[in-house]
């Protein structure tokens, strides 16, 4: 091994240590015993009042597709040069059976569940436990076991009581954390958060190989895998994703709600529609949503025709709803699955990108939808649930920037076709079910877009007078890049009264503050992405009060 390994080396070693010096236990790395087998962690999720779902998948064998990332201040390995291990991993029997416990306790002296599951190689090996039976509202200490080999140790937390009002909630919401755009030096801190949950509003892994010419600016961490086609490719693209000691610490921190949007399948697909022969791309749309169940916390009643429907098309449902007592609702949307192909795209071609109204007629069709019309029923039926129901904050969690946003000069239009502005009708419809519901307080949260983003949300976005309804914030990435200039984004601000905010030059996270008085959201920026020691910052605060829709700066 070159001596410019052996100091990447040493100082990734470094590094991680600083950094784990500053998580409490159940943040550390794992043992290289539970690496043998665990190497991909844990993780938890859709929290219940009397319960949650554990995750873990069980590997033999090295991460496929791994470079070396770069030290601090030096380029990373080229792609084929110092790629990493490669070697196929050993092969795993059909079945493994894992054990699992739940405690009170950090120690497991007050195991409160405990039980078996079967590791099964048609799912990867992945393990979905679905616990029940627990008391709402508090922390509880999980992990995995087989044999000899134990995971770490990770917490989780029920949902509180149904009618409960929670006097304080904070969750992190989180996006697009592409592998070779830098390091995950935004989870480190979010571990610190201490938040109750995270939202994961899409771009878990990207489907991309790497370029053969380097790029501009040059990639933080390279991987020597394929363009990820087949199930076993988007399994690879998981591994290679969940071997960050960063993101492991995040799942292991508390539940998670996630979705998806289009990179855990192909770039700016919509629906039934991507590039290349339709059969070729929804046998690669199966692929890509079986994998995602396999490496997520979700329960089993997303899958609609069970574990033998996988593969299948309409296999998996994953927007849903989830309660917080009377606090929140989590409307966590799926705006890929059942969206109308992009305003004047070629069937099986790229999209467009942005349009302008003029010539693009096809744009403010009324019959195109983002959601498609059956998820838009069961938004409007949940809003009017949380109506009735007195719910404080209806939280609408979804993959992308909701609010208008015009990128030509005025009097000129120009707008995304893969954003909401790319579906005005389906939007309006949206926000005529905000209006018709009368929720308490509607909150959007949405990512893709690789930019901090507030805005007032207005009634009729064609209106600029209309009333303000609800409030967004679109966060930034945690990773992937913006190629948007910050004098661009400033200029869209000054030119639209209702966005309130435009940041595209700063990778990190969202954290929201929930009170029955108050939402406040805080911006979260990493210094530097290229480093996995990174310093964190606060780029904007802003507060949401009780029954006055529309942010303002705290």
């Amino acid at each position: 091994m070159s001596q410019s390994l052996h100091r990447r080396d040493l100082i990734r070693l470094a590094t991680a240590a600083a950094a784990a010096a500053q998580l409490p236990r159940w943040g550390w790395s794992a043992t290289f015993r539970q690496r043998e087998l665990f190497p991909l962690g844990v993780a938890s999720g859709a929290p219940a009042p009397d319960g949650f779902v554990l995750w873990t998948r069980l590997l033999a064998g090295p991460v496929p597709g791994a470079a070396l990332a770069a030290a601090p201040g030096e380029a990373p390995a080229s792609p084929g040069a110092d790629a990493g291990p490669t070697a196929s991993r050993d092969a795993l029997p059909d079945m493994l059976t894992v054990r699992w416990e739940v405690a009170e306790d950090e120690a497991f002296q007050r195991i409160v569940r405990q039980g078996q599951a079967q590791a099964l190689a048609v799912l990867g090996h992945a393990v979905h436990v679905e616990v029940a039976g627990l008391a709402p509202g508090r922390w509880y200490f999980y992990r995995f076991m087989h044999g000899d080999a134990v995971t770490r140790t990770a917490r989780t937390r029920t949902a509180p009581a149904p009618g409960e009002m929670p006097r304080k909630t904070r969750l992190a919401f989180a996006s697009c954390q592409r592998w070779e755009h830098g390091h995950y030096a935004a989870y480190r801190h979010l571990v610190q958060e201490d938040v109750d949950l995270v939202l994961f509003l899409g771009d878990y892994i990207y489907e991309y190989a790497l370029p053969h010419r380097p790029p501009d600016p040059p990639f933080v961490r390279t991987h020597a895998l394929p363009v990820a086609t087949t199930l076993q490719d988007y399994r690879d693209r998981y591994v290679l994703y969940r071997s960050d000691d960063a993101l492991q610490a995040a799942h292991r921190a508390c539940p998670w709600l996630v979705t998806w949007d289009d990179h855990e399948v192909q770039n700016d697909y919509a629906g039934r529609d991507g590039m290349g022969a339709p059969a070729d791309f929804l046998a690669r749309r199966n692929a890509g949503y079986q994998a995602f169940y396999e490496n997520m916390p979700l329960r089993a009643s997303v899958l609609r025709r069970g574990l033998a429907g996988l593969g299948t098309l309409d296999a998996v449902r994953i927007h849903d709803r989830h309660a917080w007592g009377r606090l929140m609702d989590f409307h966590v949307l799926d705006t890929r699955q059942y969206r109308d192909r992009q305003a004047c795209r070629v069937p099986g071609g790229a999209a467009e990108g942005s349009v302008s109204p003029r010539r693009c007629g096809e744009l403010r069709a009324p019959s195109r939808s983002m959601l498609g019309a059956d998820q838009e029923r069961w938004l409007a039926e949940g809003l009017a649930q949380d109506a009735a129901g007195g719910v404080r904050w209806s939280v609408i969690a979804q993959q992308t920037l909701f609010s208008q946003r015009n990128t030509a000069q005025p009097p000129a239009e120009r707008y995304s076709t893969d954003t909401w502005d790319g579906y005005p009708a389906s939007r309006q419809r949206v926000l005529d079910a905000v209006r018709a519901a009368g929720p308490r307080n509607t909150i959007f949260l949405g990512g893709d877009i690789h930019q901090n983003y507030v805005c007032r949300v207005l009634a009729d976005f064609a209106d600029p007078r209309s009333p303000v309804v609800a409030s967004e914030f679109c966060g930034t990435s945690v990773t992937s890049l913006s190629r948007v200039p910050p004098e661009r984004a400033a200029e869209i601000v000054r030119r639209q009264p209702h966005i309130l905010l435009a940041r595209p030059e700063q990778r990190g996270y969202g954290v929201a503050e929930v009170t029955p008085e108050r939402w406040t959201t805080t911006l979260r920026v990493v210094d530097d992405v290229a480093r996995p020691d990174s310093g964190i910052a606060t780029q904007a605060r802003f507060i949401v009060d009780d029954g006055v829709p529309g942010p303002r700066p705290a």
